[in-house]
């Protein structure tokens, strides 16, 4: 819809490409501003040559670190003059052997798809008034298991419950807050994924739409749950997976006809 986001500013991590790049360019369509975070500044120069890049500013870091949420939040208010949203959607995939993998790893995805939301959350709060709004990127892997997945299931699991707990903290300013959860989605994270014809197969068999889903696809929902058309929805956990979740997964759904 366009003009959803006039006049509103959004901090978007991950921004340099898959879901966050797709989140800024879907804001900004919808009349928004933007700050792109990510980790390296030259991961970020694809917003220079960006239709809407006067309402665009970067900021590179690491999200895990305090003062990269910082300098967002500091951005948002020099220069746009405001901060209405944040779409908090950087993180790593992980997986390895439960009883042998190096718990310096496990500490690594907890501090960037945990700890760095609570950062998130904790910079842009004294910023927003009644009316603002967060979306975190979450997982299908953070509703149910998966082999050999456990750290990032762990990590994706308690971004959904800090997200719940987090809304009701957070209402009583007027704030709201919800956890996204893709399913199979192609993006620069999943590509290693698409290499391995296997599981690449057996993931798009599994969704009831018999496909992959694509950036755009989540950034739309994410843009929806930031705007005032969600104005009464908070504490949510939102599965945008083709259907996945709503499987047993005891039996494969039928291959698709269309």
């Amino acid at each position: 819809m366009m003009g959803q986001h006039d006049g509103r500013v959004v901090i978007i991590t991950g921004a340099a490409s898959g879901i966050g790049r797709a989140a800024v360019e879907r804001i900004v369509a919808e009349g928004g501003s933007a700050v792109a975070v990510d980790l390296a500044a030259a991961a970020l120069t694809w917003t220079s040559g960006h239709a809407h890049a006067e309402r665009i500013v970067n900021v590179a870091g690491d999200i895990a670190d305090e003062g990269t949420n910082t300098a967002a939040v500091a951005a948002a208010i020099e220069r746009f003059g405001r901060l209405d949203a944040c779409v908090l959607n950087a993180g790593i995939a992980m997986s390895g052997d439960l009883l042998s993998m190096p718990i310096d790893e496990v500490d690594r995805v907890l501090s960037i798809n945990v700890k760095s939301v609570v950062l998130g959350i904790r910079a842009a709060v004294p910023s927003m008034s009644a009316g603002g709004a967060f979306a975190v990127t979450a997982s299908t892997s953070g509703l149910a298991g998966d082999p050999n997945m456990w750290p990032y299931n762990t990590s994706k699991g308690a971004v959904v419950n800090l997200v719940r707990a987090a809304a009701l903290d957070l209402g009583p300013r007027g704030i709201r807050i919800n956890a996204i959860c893709p399913g199979p989605t192609e993006t620069g994270m999943t590509t290693r994924i698409k290499d391995v014809h296997e599981i690449y197969e057996g993931l798009r068999r599994r969704t009831a739409l018999q496909r992959w889903g694509r950036a755009e696809e989540i950034a739309a929902v994410i843009s929806f749950m930031v705007s005032s058309d969600a104005s009464f929805v908070t504490g949510a956990a939102i599965p945008v997976d083709g259907g996945i979740t709503a499987s047993t997964g005891q039996f494969l759904p039928n291959e698709r006809t269309y």
